[in-house]
């Protein structure tokens, strides 16, 4: 058997939109059995239980693509979700990173990171969450004439991600289609400024910048009303001895920045957040640096 651990990502983070995405230590666990034949699942609901399942897509995706030489004759898929699904934290993505890499250890096609990235962006559309998945830290990645760049950026010690995560869901769908097709030169400029603000903050270990950095007029402006008290929570993550806040990926968890030794903003948040009609929890996460990996057992 197979067990493919892939870790919850948060895209974007402020100005870094599409291209900009961070990895987090909180894993989903896929198991992978190998049978003579038949598709089987276990621990996912029943509605994904069967060849429209987005693991298994992923799988024949490969097998399509890279042709190789031994495909398993059946397969059985166990899930162990802890990533809040539909919630901006790319759940999504843990399945196809997960599909590419069983798929590529079960066929012994040894396939690296690179060529693994290439088809979950060709699946994914962007690498935002899906490179910090198979990469880990922050990193900053894009296709260009069918090349991939991306570089790691490391994030400091001492700091947490606080990812508050409502009670409600919003497809990455419904929160694209509120996006301008076209944006004015001036909020260009805007957000080119911040994400190198942003990338530098975090490489030279300014952790000051980070506030401002986060700032952002590509997405998060034409997203907030899609999330109840959205300006409401930034404004009082940002009022506190926080060092930033931002949508996480395409919403509708909002991810607020903190220095390990601040004990008291996880309280004060936890009590901002009892006020408010949806119900809301945190997730007290760290940048995890090494991204997806695999155990055979």
């Amino acid at each position: 058997m197979l067990e493919v651990y892939v870790p919850a990502t948060s895209a974007n983070i402020g100005p870094g939109y599409d291209c900009l995405g961070l990895c987090l230590d909180l894993f989903n666990k896929f198991t992978f059995e190998e049978l003579e034949s038949g598709l089987f699942f276990e621990g996912c609901e029943e509605e994904f239980a069967n060849e429209d399942n987005l693991v298994y897509k992923t799988m024949l995706f490969f097998y399509d693509k890279v042709k190789p030489k031994k495909i398993p004759k059946g397969i059985k898929i166990t899930f162990e979700n802890n990533i809040p699904i539909c919630r901006g934290l790319g759940s999504s993505s843990t399945c196809i990173v997960a599909g590419l890499m069983a798929a590529n250890i079960l066929s012994e096609a040894n396939l690296g990171k690179d060529e693994i990235l290439k088809l979950a962006i060709e699946l994914e559309g962007h690498p935002d969450n899906v490179a910090p998945a198979i990469y880990g830290n922050m990193i900053i990645a894009f296709m260009e004439d069918n090349n991939l760049y991306h570089e790691s950026i490391e994030v400091p010690k001492g700091i947490r991600f606080l990812a508050m995560v409502p009670d409600f869901e919003l497809s990455t769908e419904k929160a694209r289609a509120v996006l301008p097709k076209q944006i004015p030169h001036k909020d260009g400029v805007f957000n080119v400024s911040r994400c190198a603000l942003l990338i530098a903050a975090f490489t030279k270990n300014n952790l000051d910048l980070v506030k401002v950095a986060c700032k952002d007029k590509f997405h998060q402006d034409y997203r907030s009303h899609l999330i109840n008290n959205y300006d409401d929570i930034v404004k009082y993550s940002n009022k506190l001895d926080s060092l930033g806040t931002f949508l996480s990926g395409a919403g509708p968890t909002i991810m607020t920045i903190a220095k390990d030794s601040n004990d008291k903003i996880l309280d004060q948040m936890n009590s901002y957040l009892s006020t408010l009609k949806d119900k809301w929890q945190i997730l007290d996460l760290h940048c995890d640096p090494n991204g997806a990996y695999c155990r055979e057992v």
